[in-house]
Order: structure tokens, then sequence, then C-alpha cells
């Protein structure tokens, strides 16, 4: 599904938020046009989600419809191969 398209099912089932891992949808659909608040964590990982749960319980409690709110949960680093 693409993202208009999961917005437009999104707001059609009466969900206030959106919590997505995509950090470039407010550039690519106008959410200020939506009737559904967004928050994009700069994460999916659950170590790193794990200790903002506060954080982002609070972006999705003050999430206003039409609104981006971008939390920063650190990001995800893979360890260096050793040959």
């Amino acid at each position: 599904m693409k993202n208009g398209q999961l917005l437009e099912a999104a707001e059609k089932a009466g969900f206030d938020v959106l919590l997505t891992g995509d950090r470039t949808l407010h550039y690519e659909q106008n959410v200020t046009a939506r009737k559904i608040a967004i928050v994009s964590l700069s994460a999916i990982s659950w170590p790193l989600l794990e200790p903002n749960l506060d954080l982002i319980r609070a972006a999705v409690d003050h999430a206003e419809v039409g609104s981006f709110t971008a939390v920063d949960c650190g990001v995800f680093k893979r360890a260096p191969r050793i040959p």
C-alpha cells in the first residue's frame, strides 16, 4: 500500500494517529490536509524504542490532526563486520 493509500485507509478506519518509521513521509504527503496526525520515529528497533517510550507516548498524546511530529529515538547502527 502506498503512503497516500495507507493514510486514507487509516483515516477511514477512524485512526487519530499514524505511528511510523518513515522519516520522509511529511515530504511526500501534504499532512496538513489530513484528518490524522503522524508521529515519525527515527528508529524501529525495539532496543532503541524501549528507552524512549515516554517520548513516543507524549508525542502520540499531544498529536493534533494534520500535524507531523518527529521523535528522535536514536539510530540503529550495525556492528562492523570482522574479516
